[in-house]
């Protein structure tokens, strides 16, 4: 959890990042992005209306917290530099000793290693974002603070005349969104699934996320495609103040195709440039024991550094994401 070792990961590599890039979008990219990032739009800040039964995280499981994102990184105080330079968070030290980013409620955590970890996006973990309430100034100023940019600028009429959003090209390459909100916070994780439903439906069920929209009524299984591109199913859920998005990985193998050649299936999360999710519980101990119980898939036992001030385990979640679970809710040192 907390780096002790520069030298040593925590999550072996996969091998260094492709040097070739990916193209800018082109007209047909930029085409079905727009209907894309409405629909993500319209998840992301959607108003959450729940049943009664979802109310209630599942009864076998402890209440859970969005804990942190987990980043592998060459340079981990160029990373942190970044990120308060250009978003709404700001510099601070895990456990009181591993210096880190704070984001109004959670943490970007960082962990050097040596190559730059592989970013293509084969895994269940696609990008992260930040809202903006004025995207054309907010766009200005990180070209003006030289921000290098995956998609540009794009306006998106179909949801009104002041919608636009752009996915920043950040350090080792992950991937950052934003776009237009009521807000300017960390506010979404958008994944990749190979079953978005039950993606969704196993979040919900183990860490107590809840569903947006019309959460009464059962999520639709039934494909959705735009212009031939695959962007249904999805799920859409809140954990605390993050939104959790989950699209198929049908719609990477269209629209990221040189990310899959020699690829069959999705990769582990561990090692690649976002490298793990993390997740609190007040008890870790009991936390695991039922999440054991209840089927979930146990990578490993509960450790403690900092001389206790952190305790963690890591679990398997779908797609083979890596969960890191933590005692204790997350808070600014």
């Amino acid at each position: 959890m907390v780096d002790t070792n520069e030298g040593t990961s925590i999550a072996s590599t996969n091998g260094a990042a492709r040097a070739t890039q990916p193209a800018q979008p082109g007209g047909w990219l930029l085409i079905r992005l727009p209907v894309l990032l409405l629909l993500i739009w319209l998840l992301a800040f959607g108003t959450v209306n729940r049943s009664a039964a979802e109310d209630k995280p599942a009864a076998v499981i402890p209440v859970a917290h969005f804990h942190h994102l987990h980043l592998n990184a060459t340079d981990p105080a160029m990373a942190i530099d970044f990120y308060t330079s250009r978003f709404d968070c700001e510099k601070g030290k895990f456990v009181g000793l591993q210096p880190a980013v704070w984001a109004q409620k959670s943490w970007l955590l960082f962990h050097k290693v040596r190559q730059a970890p592989p970013w293509e996006l084969i895994s269940a973990i696609w990008h992260f974002g930040w809202g903006a309430e004025d995207m054309k100034g907010t766009y200005q100023k990180q070209l003006d603070m030289k921000t290098k940019f995956f998609t540009p600028l794009t306006h998106v009429p179909l949801f009104g005349p002041n919608f636009y959003y752009a996915y920043v090209d950040g350090p080792d390459h992950a991937l950052i969104e934003l776009n237009t909100a009521a807000h300017h916070r960390f506010g979404h994780l958008h994944l990749f699934s190979e079953d978005p439903v039950a993606a969704g439906e196993w979040y919900m069920k183990y860490l107590g996320a809840k569903r947006t929209g019309n959460a009464a009524t059962p999520p639709s299984r039934a494909p959705f495609f735009y212009k031939g591109f695959q962007i249904g199913p999805y799920m859409s859920l809140m954990l605390d103040n993050v939104n959790i998005i989950i699209f198929p990985i049908q719609y990477s193998k269209q629209a990221y195709p040189d990310h899959w050649k020699g690829q069959k299936e999705m990769s582990p999360t561990q090692g690649r440039v976002i490298d793990h999710i993390g997740i609190s519980f007040a008890d870790l101990h009991h936390a695991l024991e039922k999440l054991r119980k209840a089927g979930v898939k146990v990578t490993g036992e509960i450790e403690s550094e900092a001389g206790g001030k952190i305790k963690y385990a890591f679990i398997e979640g779908p797609d083979k994401i890596r969960i890191e679970l933590v005692e204790g809710q997350a808070r600014k040192e």
